[in-house]
């Protein structure tokens, strides 16, 4: 076929050299220069201008090859021919094509070293007469076309010219094709539609959303353009009004604000180094405009220089007799708090530089460690500030953000004494045991530096950038578990635990605070509502399971309100509440206690566990079947228990001689043990002396006595190791009737933490070692062997028989 160039006629061979390229989609009708740098594609141009000048321009698939291969070229290419080649200096030629008609490649003939390929000349029908809808396509396009080159600021009376002039509608396409701003990929698939109405159309789309970016783009031009001028016809007339103010001796606005800041520092009585930094950045302020960004910044950051309590302190009231007084008004028992705190005022009376204490309030939830802290605040005189940490992650919350960040503050600690408004507060920091960590940081590491009586008298704040003294605050933390505390950590703090209250003393509580609190707060007073005793507890135990006072003071809070709407309602009658119309008051019990045996039985012995919410009972059953010595745990036990049980039945196998029993037994039956409430994970290290018991009366067939309870963690020798929580579980025996607990001889050290109200009614039993716990369990004695037992203590039962 036989085409026009510069009014010359060509004709196309069917084979021609290919030249790829790069970044670039070449159209019909095109002039553009390409440079050439690749060895092969220097051939390439060099072999067309030897021959007849024409060559096919394909576009890569991805341009970052240096050698595409076949398969690495698009189909679909241009042919050219070279107008003109210029040599350059590094090696390279430039040269100038101009496209003819777009091609198809059919194969490659050659492949090195330059690519000739085969080829099949595209034909585009152009119509003879344009239809109406075609016409105004091509309208609509260049009409497009003026739009966005008058918002880009590009239209010219030449430009507009050569779009009027183009009639044939696959050149306008093509035209403006070249002239969009497309990716490869969206180019090359308008040079792969040959229809040229349908490709006219394509591009259409493509410059409608051209036109749609451009506008947004010209308007954000202009907005920043006007917001600009704004800013700066703004500070023209500032400059302007602080001139003509300054003509008439007004006051100047901006020296009256650094006079100020100048003032406060000197006031804030801060250390050198703080008063420097800060005289520093009220420097930096008197430099700069008062509206710009940074000012902004630097006043901030002055602002917290002076109103931190660099030297502001609350003086301590130091009358031991007055604050036993208020710590006993606002809290029942907790004896070991209230001597720690007394002997702080007390050494604090003979020393007044000694350091603050780092106090950790550990136990179940609603036992008072919150609101203890407060208490301790009224007693020393002090402010109280409470931050809770539960959940943080990052560690700018205690440390602060750097200055470099927008909206940079300083960390939860000097934010706290800024609330105080003095440097000695008594700073409390709830949910220590539930910190977390992530990318951000370690809180806890952040912590080290604050609760360390050796380090904090130089705490460093990242927002501050200067060190301030934390050794005159008082830190009380809280914690519901000791273990999730970091070892570090836990080792700068002195830990009080504080365990769950007895029946007793919630009977107390409720009479001494909890009743008179709910009245008040529900608006009537005690002529209109008396709760009995057994009302009480029985509130205690079968409407709340925990070892706080929580739930106890809901309940109450409940039974008032009900007794409110009745006098609101107009019943003036004082509402007797009992344990019988308790229901009418709180519903059905919301949960029933363990059953208490009714007679001895084989294989079953009574257990002793520790929970958040106080102690329980635990019966463990253990029993026989025909089978092949295996062992079946069921009752969700956790991977200790598991072991314990195996421990046990390790030691039973080892002494079975000890017992009179025969090893057939263990190998012709399994055995199953059983914790009953199977729902409930179970675990912990207390249970073996309770599973071996059970385990020997299962085989040996003697029963259990069900007035004794024990607890103690059992070695392959029998030996009886210690347990925690001695006071929770000696309660839970109290609940069930249960006179006599068997208990490590170890934890003898642990009855002085006991109420007495406890001791007179619990039989201690110590024991050392599996022998004597089945001794004193079993009601007939299985152990054959003449070994001496060791003597086993039991606490004295003097005043529990007398109070019985």
């Amino acid at each position: 076929m036989v085409y026009q160039v510069e009014n010359e006629p060509v004709e196309i061979p069917n084979v021609l050299p290919l030249l790829p390229v790069r970044d670039i989609v070449v159209y019909s009708y095109m002039f553009l220069p390409l440079f050439v740098g690749r060895e092969n594609s220097i051939k390439a141009v060099e072999e067309a201008l030897e021959k007849d000048r024409l060559i096919l321009l394909a576009t890569q698939k991805d341009p970052s090859k240096d050698s595409p291969e076949p398969n690495d070229v698009y189909e679909v290419g241009t042919i050219a021919m070279i107008m003109k080649k210029l040599k350059l200096p590094d090696n390279r030629i430039k040269i100038l094509v101009q496209g003819i008609s777009k091609a198809k490649i059919i194969k490659y003939t050659q492949t090195s070293p330059v690519f000739h390929v085969e080829i099949e000349k595209i034909v585009e029908e152009v119509p003879e007469e344009l239809s109406v809808e075609l016409e105004a396509l091509m309208r609509n396009i260049k009409e497009q076309c003026e739009k966005i080159l008058s918002l880009k600021g590009l239209v010219s009376p030449e430009v507009m010219e050569v779009l009027d002039n183009v009639t044939d509608p696959g050149r306008l396409a093509d035209l403006v094709a070249s002239n969009l701003k497309l990716r490869l990929e969206e180019s090359q698939k308008i040079l792969e539609v040959f229809d040229p109405i349908k490709r006219l159309e394509k591009v259409s789309d493509y410059l409608s959303k051209e036109l749609e970016l451009s506008t947004v783009q010209a308007k954000i031009q202009t907005q920043a353009k006007e917001e600009m001028s704004k800013t700066q016809r703004e500070y023209f007339l500032r400059e302007q009004l602080r001139a003509i103010k300054s003509e008439l001796g007004d006051i100047d606005e901006k020296g009256q604000e650094i006079q100020e800041f100048s003032d406060k520092i000197k006031k804030a009585k801060m250390p050198k180094a703080a008063e420097e930094e800060s005289r520093k950045q009220l420097a930096r302020l008197d430099q700069m405009h008062p509206d710009s960004a940074e000012a902004s910044i630097v006043r901030t950051y002055l602002d917290w220089m002076v109103d931190i309590p660099w030297s502001k302190s609350t003086k301590d009231k130091l009358d031991i007799t007055k604050a036993k007084e208020i710590l006993d008004e606002d809290h029942f028992d907790l004896e070991k708090v209230k001597e720690r705190i007394l002997e702080y005022l007390s050494v604090r009376k003979l020393n007044k530089k000694m350091k603050g204490p780092i106090l950790c309030f550990a136990g179940p939830p609603g036992v008072g460690k919150t609101s203890l802290g407060k208490s301790i605040a009224k007693a020393l005189g002090r402010e109280f500030v409470r931050i809770s940490l539960g959940g943080i992650r990052d560690e700018a919350e205690i440390r602060g953000h750097r200055r470099t960040y927008i909206g940079a503050l300083p960390g939860r600690i000097i934010q706290g004494l800024k609330q105080a408004g003095s440097n000695n507060p008594i700073f409390m920091m709830d949910e220590i045991d539930k910190v977390g960590t992530d990318f951000r940081g370690d809180p806890s590491a952040a912590l080290l530096e604050v609760l360390d009586p050796e380090q904090n008298f130089a705490f460093s704040d990242h927002y501050l950038n200067i060190t301030f003294d934390l050794s005159n605050v008082m830190f009380i933390t809280t914690a519901n578990m000791v273990e999730p505390i970091m070892s570090a950590l836990k080792d700068r703090m002195e830990i009080i635990e504080l365990s769950g209250y007895t029946d007793e003393e919630k009977l107390k509580i409720s009479r001494q605070f909890l009743i008179p609190r709910q009245l008040k707060e529900n608006g009537i007073t005690a002529k209109f509502i008396k709760l009995s005793d057994e009302a009480i507890l029985s509130i205690i135990n079968q409407y709340t399971a925990e070892a706080g006072l929580r739930n106890l003071e809901r309940e109450i809070g409940t039974v008032c309100r009900k007794v409110a709407r009745k006098v609101a309602e107009g019943s003036n009658a004082l509402h007797k509440i009992k344990k019988t119309n308790l229901p009418k008051y709180l519903g059905t019990p919301k949960r029933l206690p363990e059953e208490e045996q009714q007679k001895d039985e084989v294989g079953i012995a009574t257990g002793l566990a520790w929970t958040q919410t106080g102690g329980e009972i635990l019966y463990i059953e253990t029993t026989l079947m025909k089978g092949k010595g295996g062992l079946v745990l069921t009752g969700s036990l956790g991977d200790v228990m598991k072991e314990s049980a195996q421990a046990a039945l390790s030691y039973l196998k080892s002494n079975a001689k000890e017992f009179g029993i025969n090893h057939s037994v263990f190998e012709k039956n399994d055995i199953h043990i059983h914790v009953p409430a199977g729902a409930i994970p179970k675990d912990g290290p207390s249970a073996g002396i309770t599973l071996a018991t059970s385990l020997i009366s299962a085989i040996t067939q003697v029963p259990i006595s069900k007035a004794i309870a024990m607890t103690g963690e059992i070695t392959l020798r029998g030996r009886v190791l210690p347990i925690g929580g001695l006071k929770e579980k000696a309660l839970a025996a109290l609940r069930h009737n249960i006179s006599d607990i068997i208990v490590p001889e170890r934890n003898q050290k642990d009855l002085d933490d006991i109420p007495e109200t406890i001791k007179k009614n619990i039989n201690f039993i110590f024991v050392k070692h599996i022998d004597e716990v089945i001794d004193k369990a079993l009601l007939k004695k299985v152990r054959k062997s003449s070994k001496k037992p060791t003597k086993t203590t039991t606490a004295k039962k003097s005043a529990a028989k007398k109070s019985r």
